[in-house]
């Protein structure tokens, strides 16, 4: 664990299992996945006791968090084919797995949820799988050889998958699953995508900072605009409605929002 304003180290390591390979965040920053490849096992380390739990999987490697929190999607390499697994995060159950091919590595969401891409890069089959959630319908999309990475843009608009093998990175238009571009000039890349965005401006809500009834009324007026906090939070473009509760909390000045949230 890392602080990033300081750039240190601020926890002991955290024990796993052996090779340990993806690591995905839940929306609400509650959880850490990590797939150990060689244990056959998922860690899953709760972030406010670093205290950690695993339960079964076969060859995990790539994982990614669903953008409501509720779905873990790992990448079952062991397996033949090799297989998505979505796993229910409530319950760490399977509930479904859905076969990719010869070698499943990377895996992403889209920030709407509607769309998860898996990087399959065994037996030359080099081919990004687009599974749609709504149905568990697998598309091939033919990429570079020996793809591995794979990242989503943060509006959804592009994916970028990584070719180890032909030293490029395919670039992807979600709405047709079609290549429409091919960056060159890269030696082995394999690395996962990360996107960094400008820092938003801090929200302003109904209430007023500093006031004990400020957590009610915001909470109260967002309701009311958009008919629930479900939609207010996708309205808001934050990751779920705990991370929008959050930061009404930090609108709100911590301790008097936090009392009257104790409260309700």
């Amino acid at each position: 664990m890392i602080d990033t304003r300081t750039n240190t180290v601020i926890e002991p390591p955290i024990p796993v299992g052996r090779i340990p390979f993806g690591v995905a965040v839940t929306p609400d920053g509650s959880k850490v996945y990590v797939g150990n490849y060689l244990s056959n096992t998922v860690s899953v380390i709760a972030t406010a006791t670093k205290t950690v739990t695993e339960f079964p999987v076969d060859g995990p490697h790539g994982l990614a968090v669903s953008p409501d929190g509720r779905i873990l999607y790992v990448a079952s390499t062991n397996r033949y084919p090799a297989t998505l697994l979505a796993i229910t995060t409530a319950t760490n159950s399977i509930t479904a797995a859905l076969p990719i091919g010869g070698g499943a590595l990377g895996v992403a969401a889209t920030p709407d949820g509607s769309k998860v891409y898996v990087t399959n890069e065994a037996l030359n089959i080099n081919t990004v799988a687009v599974i749609a959630t709504s149905t568990n319908k697998v598309s091939p999309i033919q990429v570079g050889y020996d793809p591995w990475g794979i990242a989503v843009t943060p509006d959804g608009s592009k994916v970028y998958a990584v070719n180890g093998g032909s030293n490029t990175v395919s670039v992807i238009n979600p709405a047709t699953n079609s290549v429409t571009a091919t960056i060159s000039g890269f030696n082995g890349p394999t690395a996962f995508g990360i996107f960094i965005q400008p820092k938003r401006p801090a929200p302003i809500f109904a209430g007023t900072p500093g006031k004990a009834n400020c957590y009610g009324r915001s909470v109260t007026a967002l309701i009311r605009q958009y008919k629930g906090l479900n939609a207010a939070a996708a309205a808001l473009a934050f990751p779920s409605v705990r991370a929008l509760q959050h930061a009404i909390l930090e609108f709100c000045e911590g301790e008097a929002g936090l009392g009257e949230t104790r409260s309700r």
